[in-house]
């Protein structure tokens, strides 16, 4: 006896899409750096050969929010 063949099931392209879209970076804030910090990122990728400083930058800086979030929420008591 034969088996029937069934289709694997995917992901629908169309969440996909739709997924890709909200993760788009469509909002900008500029950030200024004085002469000691842009020299200590630069001396960090540099050192750890890190090839996008505003990843590095986005990255760290999410980490301390998330964090920082994460740490005070709130209670019921």
């Amino acid at each position: 006896m034969a088996r029937k063949k069934t289709k694997i099931k995917g992901v629908d392209p169309e969440y996909l899409d739709k997924q890709r879209a909200s993760m788009k970076r469509v909002h900008r804030k500029s950030v200024f750096f004085n002469a000691q910090e842009l020299a200590a990122i630069d001396e960090y990728c540099r050192r750890f050969k890190v090839s996008s400083r505003s990843a590095l930058i986005r990255q760290a800086t999410m980490e301390q929010i998330l964090s920082g979030l994460g740490d005070n929420h709130p209670t019921l008591f």
